[in-house]
């Protein structure tokens, strides 16, 4: 596991910041995704569950990748979310992202449908297809109710621009099989990392680095430097933080966007619904926990 993989080691699934009417605000997803890469982030991800894709359209997909892209440069791999419940709008966004100029695209299991396999690997070869991209599977299935299972994998990576997995299974040791087959493994867990480390995945997508990168950073380059117990006292130390962000009922893009509130990147909350922005007593039991893993100053 010496040399850097494709995408990087760590990723964040970012928020996509919105104004005061509603609509997408490019400046302010500028903001973060500055921010992430300043603070250690090998790449980004636009558009997935944390980006609140079920709620934009497919050009506001567009002025968001395009504004992350101008504003990183190339200074950071930037993923696409791409995946959703109809194969062919996953082709179009698929589409839309390299001309945009992604490095590469987000897919995961089609969600509610709830494929078998066959339809899940038809999905996938499809929307491959569709360009030259290089795909990051995403295996969630608290979240689609599909879980990917071995045999899609083998099948699937008989596609050569399929790559790389973003496991949020939360099963770090059934990784070591897809490891196996080729794939570059991501956790898609925060509070999993170490774990799945330890079955040979080779980094992380994560949420809670929007308020945690540096840490989550050292965390990995110990791990693979050997140094397990300082892997350790990082994971232990950034515990809290873990519960705050992706514990409670209310997570991903909502605590996301309130860490980016108390850290100043952004100066305001706002998600699009069904979610709801955390209130203030959220934002406090949010913020007791972030001061607890040393990360707010």
């Amino acid at each position: 596991m010496s040399s850097t993989p494709q995408f990087g080691r760590l990723l964040t699934a970012m928020a996509t910041a919105f104004d005061a009417d509603g609509g997408v605000d490019l400046e302010g997803t500028q903001r973060i995704a500055r921010h992430l890469v300043d603070t250690g982030n090998d790449g980004v991800v636009v558009s997935g569950t944390t980006g609140e894709s079920p709620t934009t359209s497919v050009g506001e997909d567009g002025d968001i990748l395009a504004a992350v892209k101008d504003a990183v440069g190339d200074r950071a791999v930037v993923i696409a979310g791409v995946g959703t419940n109809s194969t062919a709008h996953s082709v179009e966004l698929a589409q839309q992202a390299a001309k945009v100029g992604a490095d590469g695209v987000l897919l995961v299991t089609p969600y509610y449908s709830k494929p078998g396999p066959a339809g899940v690997l038809g999905h996938f070869r499809a929307v491959a297809a569709a360009t030259d991209l290089p795909v990051m599977l995403y295996d969630v299935p608290g979240r689609t109710a599909t879980r990917i299972d071995l045999a899609t994998y083998r099948a699937a990576r008989e596609v050569d621009t399929i790559v790389s997995v973003k496991d949020a299974t939360g099963d770090p040791a059934s990784s070591a099989r897809i490891t196996e087959l080729g794939y570059d493994v991501y956790s898609g867990d925060d509070s999993q990392l170490l774990g799945y480390l330890a079955y040979g995945a080779v980094g992380l997508v994560s949420v809670v680095a929007h308020a945690a990168s540096r840490d989550l950073k050292a965390l990995i380059d110990a791990f693979l430097a050997g140094d397990h117990a300082e892997a350790l006292r990082l994971h232990l130390r950034l515990s809290p933080a873990f519960d705050a962000v992706m514990g409670v009922q209310n997570y991903g893009a909502t605590t996301a966007k309130a860490a980016l509130e108390l850290l100043g990147v952004l100066d305001n909350r706002r998600v699009r619904g069904p979610l709801v922005a955390l209130d203030d007593d959220e934002v406090d039991a949010l913020r007791t926990g972030l001061g607890a893993a040393g990360l707010l100053g």
